[in-house]
């Protein structure tokens, strides 16, 4: 095991030739028992990982190129990237079932609750998560991320509650705002949501908004869409089917948007607003992003924590979009949280 893994809780992972048929401990009555939530939530976020990418690859021309890997004590993980594509700078959506000891920081990263415990906390965590950057500027960037989690008693502490809880979300991140689109990717997460509770949608797009916050900036780094986190509060069965339409969503509530843009012309002054606009990205995910860093507190696979990424980004100085410009109204769309659907 590595040093850095030994300290932070997760052991280094093993790559495979292929992915195994499920990446939940062996002998652990949870890979094919419907009833574990554990094992149905990694078949549905393999499904996904599947839909998802076929999708995509079909847009792109190309096909995604696939790691696999396991951990000697349990989990795994599969990463599928599209870099270079045809429509896709870079396109990737992992897959992740961990077991480990989770650092009372990393708890307290997972959950943004506060507390002073020094307990080492052991922890299952599975999800799926995708971002995906295309080469026009015209074309917005998607992330999504679906994920389930449970912590087991601390050592010593016999007896102590479990909890459990589901999170996620699907956000949109344009260069530049097209109305029609950015309306018609919340409504049809709006429509999922209303599916379930007529409260989702309101309530999460609200958590989205203020989630993406790039505080330092006081701006968002998109348009949002719909963020959940800590959620126990129905069923695990009815969570899952929440997340399972919610991950189903992905690629009606996207992809056409990336089909009716990806051959639109555009200005070299438009691709360099499109890389500033990932350069908050980047900002976002390293600074404040919740997922990003569970990840590195815990030691998990570097490559696919930081696949979110863009291939290519700038940081320009004290850059301002010109009054009244395109770029000056999407500005003005991530500072100012509009109304996409009723």
């Amino acid at each position: 095991m590595g040093a850095r893994a030994a300290a932070q809780g997760i052991e280094d992972e093993v790559k495979i030739d292929r992915a195994p048929t499920t990446l939940l401990r062996e002998g652990a009555s949870e890979a094919g028992d419907d009833t574990q939530m554990r094992a149905r939530f990694e078949k549905m976020i393999r499904a996904a990982q599947d839909e998802i990418c076929a999708a995509i690859s079909e847009l792109d021309g190309k096909p995604f190129h696939e790691d696999a890997w396991t951990r000697p004590g349990g989990g795994g993980g599969i990463s599928r990237v599209l870099q270079d594509g045809n429509v896709f700078e870079k396109a990737g959506v992992n897959v992740s079932v961990v077991y480990g000891q989770m650092p009372p920081e990393a708890y307290r990263a997972a959950t943004g609750e506060e507390g002073a415990s020094k307990e080492m906390i052991p922890f299952f965590a599975a999800g799926i998560s995708s971002v995906m950057h295309p080469h026009n500027p015209m074309a917005p960037t998607v992330h999504f991320n679906y994920r389930y989690f449970e912590t087991d008693a601390p050592k010593g502490a016999a007896g102590a509650p479990r909890a459990w809880w589901f999170g996620g979300g699907t956000d949109l991140t344009p260069s530049y705002i097209f109305d029609e689109d950015v309306s018609y990717f919340h409504q049809t997460l709006k429509d999922t949501c209303d599916k379930h509770d007529k409260d989702f949608y309101p309530k999460f797009k609200q958590w989205a908004d203020d989630y993406f916050m790039i505080k330092h900036r006081g701006e968002r780094r998109g348009v949002g869409g719909v963020f959940f986190d800590d959620m126990n509060d129905r069923s695990k069965d009815d969570l899952l089917a929440f997340a399972t339409d919610m991950a189903g969503a992905v690629v009606p509530a996207y992809v056409p948007l990336v089909a009716k843009h990806k051959d639109d012309e555009f200005t070299p002054e438009q691709r360099a607003w499109q890389q500033m606009r990932r350069g908050r990205y980047v900002e976002f995910n390293l600074v404040y992003d919740r997922g990003t860093t569970f990840g590195l507190k815990t030691g998990g696979r570097i490559e696919s924590i930081l696949m979110s990424l863009p291939r290519y980004c700038e940081f320009q100085y004290d850059h301002n979009p010109a009054p009244g410009s395109r770029e000056a109204d999407a500005l003005d769309a991530f500072k100012n949280p509009r109304t996409w659907c009723a």
